[in-house]
């Protein structure tokens, strides 16, 4: 017999417990819970002839359910009008611009894509400061705009023209060459602009002068008979400018043949003058064991 409260007592009613036996499953504590749906009924939109209850965990599928119908509903009078629309212009009768298909998906505009793209990359940088402390996610773009500058600003000189780009005037940035390598030095016009230190490389290719630090004599881009140490410095420098954040490359320069005739120019050290022909003895000794 299941136990009961003493009349008049407030102690709930302890369930009936059923006796269990060897290898049997305890029952669920709530099997006598009673499952309560009070929820009006609809049709179920999914199987005939079956209602369903309109309670929390059915109401999306319902409102589904109803969104299509309503989407089928406007095709069918879009297609009515259609219809009635080729039939008025067979008639010849004058008509409206034709609609569109309420069920047919909108497409991306310009506005939509370039909206996307603006809170993407917001979302980009604000992920950036928040894992990194930085809005940039802690990489340097000075390289990068380089290369965009390097690639769009490319042009091929001729010396008269870079001849126009000594600082001279103003307005006009400030260009120098060194072994046909253009970069542009505006940044420092104190140093390349007149009355600079280095104000005699601007608008010219100087690239012995790089080499040789003969900056009064050696204006020139004749590099014929650099020694091997000459020829370091020259490469030095053109690295220096080449991955200078500073400067920047803008082209070419290109230069008239130099005549193999021509006097090579004297280095403005005497001592340096006198090892020259040894310097290009030991080359052409070297160049010709390597032969």
């Amino acid at each position: 017999m299941p136990a009961t409260a003493p009349a008049g007592s407030t102690e709930p009613r302890t369930p009936a417990k059923t006796p269990r036996t060897a290898g049997s499953v305890p029952g669920s504590p709530w099997a006598e819970f009673p499952l309560k749906d009070n929820y009006p009924k609809v049709a179920d939109p999914s199987v005939e002839d079956r209602e369903v209850s309109t309670k929390q965990a059915n109401r999306p599928f319902l409102a589904y359910a109803q969104y299509r119908e309503r989407r089928e509903a406007e095709h069918a009078a879009w297609l009515k009008r259609k219809e009635e629309r080729e039939e008025k212009l067979a008639r010849g009768e004058e008509v409206g611009p034709e609609e569109p298909d309420p069920q047919e998906e909108p497409e991306v505009g310009c506005l939509g894509l370039l909206k996307f793209l603006v809170i993407s990359l917001v979302v980009v940088v604000l992920a950036g400061k928040f894992f990194t402390g930085s809005y940039l996610w802690e990489q340097d773009l000075t390289s990068g705009l380089r290369f965009l500058a390097y690639k769009g600003d490319q042009r091929l000189f001729s010396e008269r023209m870079l001849a126009t780009f000594s600082g001279e005037v103003e307005s006009m940035p400030i260009y120098i060459a060194i072994d046909g390598d253009v970069f542009d030095v505006s940044s420092n016009r104190a140093t390349y602009g007149p009355g600079g230190s280095y104000h005699f490389m601007a608008g010219r290719d100087a690239a012995r002068a790089f080499a040789t630090g003969c900056f009064a004599t050696h204006q020139t881009h004749d590099i014929r008979g650099l020694s091997d140490r000459e020829m370091a410095g020259l490469e030095h420098w053109k690295k220096f400018f080449a991955d200078s954040t500073k400067y920047r490359k803008v082209g070419r320069v290109l230069h008239e043949p130099i005549d193999p005739a021509s006097p090579i120019p004297e280095h403005c050290d005497p001592k340096k003058v006198k090892a020259a022909p040894e310097d290009a003895a030991q080359r052409a000794g070297k160049s010709h064991d390597e032969l």
